[in-house]
């Protein structure tokens, strides 16, 4: 690995001007191209603290043994000389957009004598129209519907100079689906006008054709021609069901690709929809790996920069807008390459209200959702599983498999409602079974490292004493079976006693402080057979006990994915126990706390006498008029009120969400 001190350029060196510049490895590779307003202050940033840069970017610059620039005159020109580097170079560390699968698109080939109606992945053709793109099975059933009102040639070479040289056509033209220009049942000339048809059906004109039809239809009914009346309603409902596939979502004038992004700190979930006529005509997805600290203008742009420079037939391609999360970087520059590329006035806008931010939102959910899948395939990967378990060992240097691992989370809202959560992964996968969840209270609900301490010192205290004696304990909860995990740290009964299984690794969401309360909690208990880590938001470090450096695990690691799986699941069960938590703190009544007033009886002396405040008037006698309140009872809620009233807290019942008062 070279030293980036060994090949940093003088700073008097390095231009001040707009340019591009390009990072060789040792064998002379390209690695990395960047552009920059100011050469000599981008490239500083590289070298002057190797140290502070992101993983990413520290691999990069000590892979690397040269550097390189160009300088242009305007930034639009490093725009495009950054785009044109990076496809002829490929270089490792850039941010590149890739499919993952080539989609399909309905192409009809209209530079030959007898255009074909085809499906076409790859490249694009000159002379040759594209719609889409599509799914593969919903471009087989579109294209065979239709045919029937289209009859296009959809044949090979090969089987066409079969049928001119025999002078029968194929089975397409004896089931009308096909003119059969190749036997002369229609000219070339009457051919080229079918699929002319064809385009403009596809590319929004789907009224214009119904319409005709329909008025052909009524013509044919009123010369009594039933047959030929038949056959046009059928072409009619063929057009309306291609036409009805995609639901209308913008104004027929509409043309736009609609963008959206969905990252977390490793990936970027991209989705687009091609609106074509005011229809979503397709639908395309990536997942990205962020190779650098990239924000999301900057993605944005690199998105668009490879979408729509992929080839030079663009025009027709770039939609009039194109509606984006967020305005990328180089925003005038961009409008002008775009512009240039399409041979008219592109615009780039965010979304504000009405149906454009509407289908946005749905977008960014298709982005969301995509993530999500992405993320659940890669851990149901039996092989990936593995590959996790095994590099997270080694990078921490484990000497035992990680065949348990259980994780840590406090939440609660500037310190009220303290809770934390358990959960259990073993062999990779979620053992839900096994999740648990902590009321914390009191001293331990000071901070997050003094409750982290609380936990973990419950948690295995149970399994001290599950494992010395294997058998239930009195007063513990029985294991509920289905539904939600046990709360509060209840142990289960019967044979297998839950917390008498320990993990090989504890994962604690946090930095070195909640690391080290941790392991206090575990050294106060003499338990030396479980290591303990700690997993921080910020950079995703992860920090080992009495430790001055975390370790930086690279960001494309199958372990460090583990423990975000990990760390998010916690997170997201110790969410939800707060808020029920939460939820139930949030209303509060005057007739808590009396002994024997349950809720039923709460809501049987409300209903009696209306609000609290008649309540509170009422004598003891006159309170067992209520449905289930006897005299002990109601003398006992006499008294109650009566010493709330005189320490102060004869606060009427309060919904704190909504403020509205309640009566129970």
């Amino acid at each position: 690995m070279a030293d980036p001190a060994s090949y940093r350029p003088q700073t008097g060196e390095i231009p001040t001007t707009p340019g591009v510049y390009r990072f060789r490895d040792p064998h002379g590779r390209v690695i990395y191209v960047g552009k920059a307003k100011n050469l000599r202050s981008r490239l500083n940033s590289y070298f002057a603290n190797p140290a502070g840069l992101l993983p990413k970017t520290y691999a990069m610059v000590h892979a690397a043994s040269s550097v390189e620039w160009t300088m242009v005159g305007s930034e639009l020109e490093s725009l495009q000389l950054e785009y044109t580097w990076i496809k002829e170079f490929k270089p490792r560390f850039n941010v590149v957009f890739r499919d993952d699968k080539t989609y399909p698109y309905l192409a009809v080939s209209m530079g030959e004598k007898l255009p074909r109606v085809q499906v076409m992945r790859g490249e694009r053709r000159k002379g040759t129209r594209y719609f889409g793109p599509y799914t593969a099975g919903a471009i087989r059933e579109t294209m065979d519907t239709l045919l029937r009102v289209f009859p296009v040639r959809s044949c090979s070479p090969g089987v066409l100079k079969r049928a001119q040289a025999s002078g029968r056509p194929c089975l397409l033209g004896y089931i009308d689906k096909c003119s059969a220009p190749c036997v002369g049942r229609v000219t070339a000339e009457e051919h080229r006008a079918i699929a002319e048809d064809f385009c403009s059906f596809m590319g929004g004109e789907a009224k214009r054709f119904i319409t005709r039809l329909e008025k052909d239809m009524g013509a044919a009914v009123a010369e009594l021609d039933y047959e030929r009346a038949a056959r046009l309603r059928d072409d009619i409902v063929a057009l309306r069901k291609v036409f009805e596939r995609n639901a209308v979502v913008l104004s027929e004038d509409t043309d736009a690709d609609v963008f959206a992004l969905h990252e977390d700190d490793l990936e970027a979930s991209v989705q687009v929809f091609h609106v074509r006529g005011g229809r979503v005509r397709g639908q395309r997805g990536w997942v990205v790996e962020k190779v650098e600290d990239a924000t999301s203008p900057e993605l944005i742009e690199h998105l668009l920069q490879q979408v729509y420079g992929e080839d030079s037939d663009n025009q027709g391609r770039i939609p009039r807008e194109i509606l984006v999360p967020e305005i990328p970087s180089n925003h005038h520059e961009l409008l002008e390459w775009l512009g240039g590329l399409r041979g008219a006035k592109v615009d780039i806008r965010v979304p504000q209200r009405g149906d454009k931010a509407a289908l946005m939102s749905t977008v960014r959910e298709n982005a969301e959702q995509a993530l999500k899948l992405h993320k659940v395939r890669r851990a149901g990967d039996i092989t990936v599983r593995s590959q996790a378990l095994q590099e997270l060992q080694e990078a921490l240097e484990l000497p035992v498999p990680l065949l348990r691992i259980e994780c840590y989370d406090i939440s609660h809202v500037q310190g009220t409602n303290v809770v934390a959560s358990m959960v259990v992964v073993e062999d990779g996968l979620p053992k839900k079974a096994d999740y648990r969840k902590f009321s914390i209270t009191g001293a331990a609900a000071t901070d997050d490292t003094a409750a982290m301490h609380d936990v973990l010192t419950r948690r295995f205290r149970h399994y001290l004493q599950d494992k010395s004696a294997q058998l239930p304990k009195s007063g513990e909860v029985p294991n509920p079976g289905a539904g939600e995990p046990p709360s509060d740290d209840a142990a289960l009964t019967g044979a297998k006693a839950k917390f008498a299984y320990p993990p090989n690794l504890v994962v604690v969401d946090g930095g070195q402080p909640q690391v080290n309360a941790a392991a206090r909690a575990l050294a106060e208990l003499g338990i030396d057979d479980v290591y303990v880590v700690g997993l921080a938001k910020r950079l995703e470090e992860v920090w080992l006990p009495d430790s001055d450096f975390p370790v930086i695990l690279p960001r494309t690691s199958q372990g460090l994915y583990l423990l975000q799986r990990i760390r998010d699941e916690a997170h997201r069960f110790a969410i939800t126990f707060h808020r029920q938590k939460r939820g139930k703190a949030m209303t509060v009544s005057a007739l808590d706390g009396v002994p024997g007033l349950g809720e039923a009886k709460r809501k049987a002396l409300v209903a009696h006498f209306g609000s609290l405040k008649k309540i509170k008037a009422a004598t003891a006698l006159e309170l067992t008029a209520a449905k289930g309140i006897g005299p002990a009872l109601a003398e006992a809620v006499v008294n109650h009120l009566a010493a709330a009233g005189a320490s102060g807290e004869a606060a009427p019942a309060v919904n704190m969400t909504t403020g509205e008062i309640l009566e129970i």
